[in-house]
This record gives C-alpha cells, sequence and structure tokens, in this order.
C-alpha cells in the first residue's frame, strides 16, 4: 500500500519514533508498503524552520536526503493537486494539509495523520 505521510508523521518517523503510535509504527515498518513524502511537507519544513518553530528544528535539506536514502519515495506538487484543494470541504485551513489530502486524493493514495481535524476528511486518510 502506498502511504502519504504529513508532516507530523514524518518528522517523528524521521528523528522521534517514540512519538509515534504503535499503529503507526507497524505501518512504516511493513516492507509491503510503500512510504512517501510531499514537496509541500519539504516547503512546510524549511519555512517553519527558518522562522525559528521549536518543533520544526530539523535541517530540511539533510532530513530529504535522508529520506531518499533510507527508501522513501518523493511527491511532486502538480497543478492537478492545486486544484484539486478546491474540492475539498473547509474542514481545515492548514493550506500543507489541504495539498496533501489533495495528493492523497488525486493520486489515489492513503495519507497518514495524527491530526483528528485532518482525520475528518472522507477518503484515503487514516488516524494512527
Amino acid at each position: 500500500m502506498k502511504l502519504l505521510l504529513d508532516t507530523q508523521i514524518l518528522l517523528w518517523a524521521a528523528g522521534q519514533t517514540d512519538r509515534l503510535s504503535a499503529a503507526a509504527r507497524q505501518l512504516l515498518n511493513d516492507p509491503r508498503n510503500e512510504l512517501l513524502f510531499s514537496a509541500a511537507s519539504m516547503w512546510e519544513i524549511a519555512i517553519k524552520n527558518s522562522l525559528g518553530r521549536e518543533d520544526f528544528t530539523v535541517e530540511p535539506r539533510l532530513l530529504r536526503r535522508g529520506l531518499l536514502n533510507n527508501g522513501y519515495t518523493e511527491l511532486p506538487v502538480t497543478s492537478q493537486h492545486a486544484v484539486n484543494i478546491d474540492g475539498l470541504p473547509p474542514l481545515h485551513k492548514d493550506p500543507f494539509d489541504r495539498l496533501l489530502l489533495a495528493q492523497a486524493v488525486s493520486e489515489g493514495i492513503t495519507i497518514l495523520t495524527g491530526d483528528a481535524e485532518v482525520a475528518r476528511y472522507a477518503g484515503p486518510v487514516r488516524k494512527v
């Protein structure tokens, strides 16, 4: 199964695995699953890191290289993803999360999230 990690799950998977739920760890460690990260997450991390956010202290270039070196697949942002945002109900205002959701819907892949607001969306969303 293809799994797109939302930004928080991605950060935890890369450096704070103790914060992941047992269900998340099981999905991430299952070799049958293809793990993806979005260019939108890298954008979010770079922005929030440059603003000095304490929960985004990771160096984005090192994170990206580490993810690729560990078998993750990068999902680029396309204009199709961007325009599909308008089809999402206004349940959540975070633009990064909305773009990740649009990517998951567009690509037919499951997004993993720990965010209860994101999990309210119908479609390929799994709260872990």
